[in-house]
C-alpha cells in the first residue's frame, strides 16, 4: 500500500501535553499530566481499571478538551486531520464493509479513483477482501474490528489512537489484530495505544505511560519498565498482572 503513506496534510507531532487535567463535574479522572509524543514510535498506555488510559487517549487524539492545561500538536492549537482513531467497540455503518471504508475517504474529500484504490488496498492488507459487500454488521468481533483498522489505515493517518482494540476478542484474532498494528506502524504511523494486556505491551510497545489515579507515575521504554519498573505502582500492577 505504497500510496497510503504519503502525507498532504498538516504535520501533527510532536503532540505535548502540559499541566493536563480533566473533570467529570466534581470527579477528578486526570491530575497535572505531562507528555509528549514523538514521530514513529509505538506507545502504550497501562495502568489500572479507572487509572484514566482511555480520557488521556482522548484527549491526546482531541475529542476531549482538557479542563485544564494545553495540549497541542506540533505546536499548534488545532487539532490536525492527518490522525484517527479505532475504539474497543468499533463504530460501524450499517453498510457493507467496503462502503465504510469509502465513506470515510469521501468525508476526507478523496477523488474517487484514488479512493477505489485505497478501498482495495485497505481491505487486502487487513484480509477481508471476500467479504467486501458483506454486511459490516454480520462480520465477526475480529473480522469488525480488521475493518475499523482498514479504514482507518485507508486515511494514511500521521498518527492512530488504539483504544485497547483487542480486549473482546480471542487469542487468534488478537494476533491478527497485532500484526495490522504492526504493519501500519511499518509503514510511517505513529502508534498511542491503551490495553490491559501486558504481554501485548511487550510484544508492540516501544514506550510506555503508566497512569495510577489519573495521574503519569512512569514513562520510560518498554524493556526498562517491564524489567525494572521504577515506581511502586507499576512494580504491583506488573506483579499482580503475572498472578
Amino acid at each position: 500500500m505504497r500510496d497510503l503513506a504519503e502525507r498532504s496534510m498538516p504535520r501533527g507531532l510532536p503532540i505535548v501535553g502540559r499541566s493536563i487535567a480533566y473533570a467529570n463535574g466534581d470527579t477528578s479522572i486526570l491530575s497535572d499530566i505531562d507528555v509528549t509524543i514523538d514521530a514513529c514510535g509505538r506507545t502504550f498506555i497501562l495502568g489500572p481499571n479507572g487509572a484514566g488510559k482511555s480520557t488521556l487517549l482522548r484527549v491526546l487524539h482531541g475529542l476531549l478538551r482538557p479542563t485544564r492545561g494545553t495540549i497541542t500538536w506540533n505546536g499548534s492549537a488545532l487539532r490536525p486531520a492527518a490522525q484517527a482513531m479505532v475504539f474497543q467497540r468499533p463504530v460501524l455503518l450499517r453498510r457493507s464493509a467496503e462502503a465504510n471504508v469509502r465513506y470515510a475517504l469521501a468525508l476526507a474529500g478523496v477523488s474517487k479513483a484514488e479512493t477505489d484504490r485505497r478501498v482495495h488496498e485497505a481491505l487486502a492488507e487487513v484480509g477481508l477482501v471476500g467479504v467486501a459487500k458483506r454486511s459490516a454488521r454480520v462480520l465477526s468481533g475480529g473480522e469488525q474490528q480488521r475493518l475499523a483498522l482498514a479504514r482507518a489505515w485507508a486515511l494514511a493517518p500521521e498518527v492512530l489512537f488504539l483504544d485497547e482494540p483487542t480486549a473482546s476478542l480471542d487469542p487468534a484474532a488478537t494476533r491478527a489484530v497485532e500484526e495490522i498494528v504492526r504493519a501500519i506502524h511499518a509503514r510511517g504511523t505513529t502508534i498511542v495505544m491503551t490495553t490491559h494486556n501486558l504481554a501485548q505491551a511487550k510484544r508492540l510497545a516501544d514506550g510506555i505511560f503508566f497512569l495510577h489515579g489519573g495521574r503519569l507515575v512512569e514513562h520510560a521504554p518498554a524493556g526498562d519498565f517491564f524489567r525494572a519498573p521504577r515506581s511502586p505502582e507499576a512494580a504491583s500492577y506488573i506483579e499482580a498482572e503475572r498472578l
